[in-house]
């Protein structure tokens, strides 16, 4: 009889769904404290339910992100694989298989006017896709379709790797690509997002996809009250991110939720214990910043922008606007071959 011992490990059999599958995932390597795993997919399109997001569908290529942010939202992504401590989101990356010809299936499902929003929980070019290239090989599949509304978030200079497929897939496509800068200290970066790129090394990613001529700027999300939404901070960025030739750059507050506490309040405790209480207090009833805060961002921004000459919002939108009509038209006349 052969020993249980000799035996794989098999999943619990009382895990179900998400979180079977990524119990079966085979092991691909490890990194610094992280583990790389496989995890089957069932589709790669996933249609977001929240009516105030600008984008109909999602695409996350990864399951963790190794950037490890100490604000990320995504972290409780990982407790529906029954992962309940807040650092695996970061230790165990988990990679999608087959993605690329479930995307052409998927993409059956997309109706016109609808976007696709592409690393809206993981970053797509983490550490993991120098070796796996699952970005890449999604890219390469959208590069062969025409008339979609796709947007790309990364922290990554990673990006300007597949340069030549974002040419190819904004030539019939409305693409923008959105590079994540909160700060432009180094210092307060490196605590901040531990291995992300620095963030000068992101602001030449967008020079060089603009110089390209992919639609590309900058988000700078979460502000942290407190700590990233200085004035001094957010000019700083406003205008480097003119000098870097971005063609947007907007804000979003931070978003706490419960998973995020477990990380991001020690991390408050241990670099600026002066405001753990201020954060209890801000997000005591919500996980959002109250409106007048946004509103007096939202102020200080247009302020900034205007004096660094970078466009405001509504001109981006009406930028964005035009663009959609020329995909449409690009799309009639593909049609005609």
């Amino acid at each position: 009889m052969t020993s249980r011992a000799l035996l794989p490990d098999l999943p619990d059999k009382n895990l179900v769904g998400i979180a079977r599958l990524a119990a079966s995932g085979e092991h691909l390597r490890d990194g610094h404290n992280v583990e790389y795993l496989t995890l089957p997919a069932r589709s790669v399109l996933n249609r977001c339910t929240a009516k105030y997001m600008p984008f109909t569908w999602t695409i996350n290529l990864y399951r963790g992100c190794e950037f490890a942010c100490k604000y990320c939202y995504a972290r409780f992504t990982h407790e529906f694989m029954e992962l309940r401590d807040g650092l695996d989101f970061e230790r165990k990356i988990y990679v999608k298989q087959q993605t690329a010809w479930l995307l052409r299936r998927d993409l059956k499902r997309v109706k016109p006017g609808e976007a696709i929003a592409i690393g809206t929980a993981t970053d797509p070019y983490q550490p993991a896709e120098r070796k796996f290239e699952v970005t890449r090989g999604i890219l390469e599949e959208l590069g062969q379709h025409a008339a979609l509304s796709i947007g790309m978030v990364t922290k990554s200079q990673l990006v300007t790797r597949d340069i030549d497929l974002l040419q190819r897939i904004s030539e019939h496509n409305d693409l923008t690509i959105n590079i994540t800068v909160t700060t432009m200290d180094p210092d307060l970066a490196r605590i901040l997002e531990p291995r992300a790129p620095r963030p000068d090394l992101r602001m030449a990613a967008v020079t060089r996809l603009v110089q390209a001529g992919i639609h590309a700027g900058v988000i700078c999300a979460p502000v942290l009250p407190g700590i990233t939404d200085t004035t001094r901070n957010l000019d700083t960025l406003v205008r480097t991110a003119a000098r870097a030739q971005a063609q947007f750059i907007y804000t979003n507050p931070l978003f706490l939720k419960p998973c995020s506490e477990k990380i991001f309040l020690p991390f408050l405790q241990e670099h600026f214990p002066h405001l753990v209480n201020e954060y209890r207090k801000r997000f005591k009833e919500s996980g959002y910043v109250s409106a007048a805060y946004r509103r007096r961002l939202g102020e200080l921004m247009q302020k900034l922008c205007h004096k660094h000459g970078m466009p405001d919002r509504e001109a981006r939108r009406a930028q964005r606007a035009r663009n959609a009509g020329r995909v449409e038209y690009r799309a009639e006349q593909m049609a005609l071959f």
